[in-house]
Order: C-alpha cells, then sequence, then structure tokens
C-alpha cells in the first residue's frame, strides 16, 4: 500500500520538477543576458541564484529518478541516498555562488556601473512570472516529505524575493537614477540565498552522518516501549537512521520469556509503525540482562522504571499463564 503511494508522488514530483526545471532554465538564460546587457548586479545575482536552482532541480529530477531504482545486492536500500547528497551538493553550490555576488556587489560601491532601468525592469518581471510558476508547481509536489523537492522549492522562493528586489531597484533607478540601490539589494537578496542555504546544508548533512530523523527521539522511543509492552523490561543498543524518506531502526529488547514470541515480535512492530511510523526495525529478542559496554546506552534511561516494570510484567506473565 505505502509503496504504491510513495511511487505516484515520484512520478508527481518527476513531472513537476521537470517542468519547473524548464520554466527555471529559460529564464535564467533571458537573465543573464539582460543583466549583462542592462548592467544591472541584481539581475545577474538572480541569474546566479537561477543557475543553482536549474542545478538543484536538475539534480532533484536526476535523484528521483535513481530513488527509483530497486535495491540490489551491492546497494541493499537502492539508491535513496542519492536524493540528501543532491540536496547537500546543492546547498554548497549556492554558497559559493553568493560569495561571488558580494564580491561582486562591493566592487560595485566603489566603482558605480551605469544601468539601463527600462530593459532591468522587463526582464525582473518576467522573471517575477517565471519563478511564481516554478513556485507554483513544486509547493504541489510532497515537498515537506522529499528535501530535495523542498531544496528546490527553498530556491525558487529566494529567487521570487531577488525578482521583487530586482523590480524594486530598476523602478529606484528609473525615477531618481540612484544606481548603487543596484548592489544593495543583490546583497540583501544574498543574504535570503544564505539563510536557506545554511538550513538545507545542516539537514543534509544530518542526514549523511546517519542523524536520527528528526521526529524521532531513541530514548523517549526506548521508554516508551518499555512502558507500553509489559513483557519488555530493558531496551538497548538502539540505532535510528533515515534512508532516504525512510526512517531505519534496530534495536535489542531483554524481555521476560513470551508465552507467544511471534506475537510478542509483532506487537513490537506494530508498537513502532503506529507511533513512530517505522515500517523498517530490526527487533533482536533477548532473554537475559544485557551485559558489555554498549548496554549503559539502554540501561540508563531505564534504570527508574527497572523496579516498576519488574512487577508490573511479573504480573503479565503470571497472567499469561492463568
Amino acid at each position: 500500500m505505502a509503496h504504491t503511494h510513495s511511487h505516484g508522488s515520484a512520478n508527481g514530483n518527476r513531472t513537476r520538477l521537470a517542468a519547473a526545471f524548464g520554466v527555471t532554465a529559460l529564464f535564467m538564460v533571458a537573465e543573464v543576458i539582460g543583466g549583462l546587457v542592462s548592467g544591472s548586479l541584481a539581475l545577474l545575482a538572480d541569474a546566479g541564484h537561477m543557475l543553482t536552482d536549474a542545478a538543484a532541480l536538475l539534480m532533484a529530477l536526476l535523484a528521483v529518478q535513481f530513488a527509483q531504482r530497486k535495491p540490489n545486492a551491492r546497494h541493499t536500500f537502492g539508491l535513496l541516498r542519492l536524493t540528501t547528497l543532491a540536496a547537500f551538493v546543492n546547498a554548497i553550490a549556492l554558497l559559493v555562488i553568493t560569495v561571488l555576488i558580494v564580491w561582486e556587489a562591493l566592487r560595485r560601491f566603489y566603482q558605480p556601473q551605469p544601468i539601463a532601468g527600462g530593459l532591468m525592469l522587463g526582464i525582473a518581471i518576467a522573471g517575477l512570472f517565471a519563478n511564481l510558476l516554478s513556485f507554483w508547481l513544486l509547493h504541489r509536489g510532497s515537498e515537506e516529505k522529499n528535501l530535495n523537492v523542498r531544496a528546490a522549492a527553498l530556491h525558487v522562493l529566494g529567487d521570487l524575493l531577488g525578482s521583487v528586489g530586482a523590480i524594486v531597484a530598476a523602478v529606484i533607478i528609473m525615477l531618481t537614477g540612484w544606481t548603487p540601490i543596484d548592489p544593495i539589494l543583490s546583497l540583501l537578496v544574498s543574504l535570503l540565498v544564505v539563510r536557506s542555504a545554511w538550513s538545507l546544508l545542516r539537514e543534509s548533512l544530518h542526514e549523511l552522518l546517519e542523524g536520527a530523523p528528526g521526529h524521532i527521539n531513541a530514548d523517549k522511543l526506548s521508554r516508551e516501549l518499555t512502558r507500553n509492552i509489559d513483557e519488555v523490561r530493558n531496551v538497548h543498543h538502539v540505532h535510528v537512521w533515515q534512508v532516504g524518506e525512510k526512517p531505519v531502526l534496530t534495536l535489542h529488547v531483554q524481555v521476560i520469556p513470551p508465552y507467544d514470541h511471534d506475537g510478542l515480535l509483532q506487537r513490537i512492530h506494530h508498537y513502532l509503525h503506529e507511533h513512530y511510523q517505522i515500517a523498517h526495525a530490526t527487533v533482536q529478542m533477548e532473554y537475559q540482562a544485557c551485559s558489555g559496554p554498549d548496554c549503559e546506552l539502554g540501561l540508563e534511561s531505564h534504570a527508574a522504571q527497572h523496579d516498576h516494570h519488574d512487577h508490573a510484567a511479573l504480573e503479565g506473565h503470571a497472567h499469561h499463564h492463568h
């Protein structure tokens, strides 16, 4: 069931990404030409931004394509991580381009350039519409789930603001002839870009370093499992990470020898799926207390509940045999 849903959303994402890529690439070229002809840095800043957008969308597109590949003996998770890697590379590219734009803006304060306001205005307005179209296309995707589609939508949102900035700058230049507004606005666009790039960099790096998904707290998960399933005495060796959009979990549980081993295992899996949306969990059941240095990971957080559970679990066990 879940599988067919993710397939459908992947196809939807692919179509939206391809359309947004086409629109963005086209207008990036228009902005580069317009920026060079009119002499506007704000337009070039926006075009630089659109270049990373186009790259972002292309990477997202390739990543969606690769994520569809079936797992094999060599890549047992398939190539789902490519989407995260694409988001990571993307964020770094954004930061590099921002540095270049800031450098050029600072140079322009000392050496102001003449700017053709009318041409700048026309292209900035066209760029705004192109961005609105791309943003609308992407925002209909399952972007809250997919880091890549969200990365692409973030880029386009930054662009939207960039286009608005370029329009404002063009109007000011046409009315007053005050050209420093152009590098000032390109700096503001850069700040917006850095903000989105930084959060994207942090998030993708966290995933690449096998960090736990944001909505899962491993300690809390261990405590709740011990509290809500009577036979579970202790939870340790908990490892939770994310591949693509899927949380993956492995853990050891020390249990009272169950009346129905498979039934208990099924209840644990059901609990993890129900409360944490973890469909892929490997659970090792043990009847002896854990011994070894790594056990501390699980024991500290449960020491407090231990006594309470000895009692509850023994009652549960006795109850089973009735």
